[in-house]
């Protein structure tokens, strides 16, 4: 397992291997996410999720935690399109406990925060975790992971051939409808 250390922490680049690729980027910079109203999602990212956020155009903001990648949180009212479990952002924590403790904040805060689910805490694929729904129907994970996962995926490479059938069948999460 690759040491997780401060430096790669505050670097956030790892080196990239795409020679023979026709995009040559140096980084994956960001993804976007809908939501309701920028002015009640703001307040969940900030109060509960302890993101940064940025307003940095009258119908966006972004919104960051450390490392050099960014989500851009787009409001388009009632034109939302509710995700999947699956589809999903990961927010790491220090221990189990820190998991432990935030998922009994979320139980606690569904009101406040408007959170739609909270789900059990559960131990799969490594990590220690459980996912809450939003008041925008994005899902989130927080996630214990005794390293830096990010790392550790990469650098273990690739575990299946290509022609492994996926079995999504398997997929439980398939079954975790988003609410109304």
């Amino acid at each position: 397992m690759a040491a997780l250390t401060r430096e790669k922490i505050q670097d956030g680049i790892a080196d990239t291997d795409n020679d023979k690729s026709i995009v040559k980027p140096y980084v994956m910079s960001h993804g976007t996410m809908e939501c309701y109203s920028l002015k009640e999602s703001r307040k969940f990212y900030e109060e509960f999720l302890g993101l940064e956020c940025v307003r940095h155009a009258k119908p966006a903001m972004v919104v960051r935690c450390g490392l050099k990648f960014h989500i851009v949180a787009v409001e388009v009212g009632a034109a939302v399109h509710p995700q999947n479990v699956l589809n999903h952002w990961g927010l790491d924590v220090g221990s189990k406990a820190e998991v432990d403790r935030v998922h009994k904040e979320a139980n606690k805060n569904k009101d406040k925060y408007k959170i739609r689910q909270v789900l059990p805490v559960v131990d799969q694929h490594g990590v220690y975790s459980f996912y809450l729904e939003d008041l925008d129907h994005n899902w989130w994970e927080v996630q214990h992971y005794p390293g830096f996962q990010n790392e550790d995926l990469f650098d273990f490479g690739d575990r299946f051939s290509m022609d492994d059938g996926a079995e999504v069948g398997e997929l439980k999460e398939l079954n975790i409808k988003t609410t109304a």
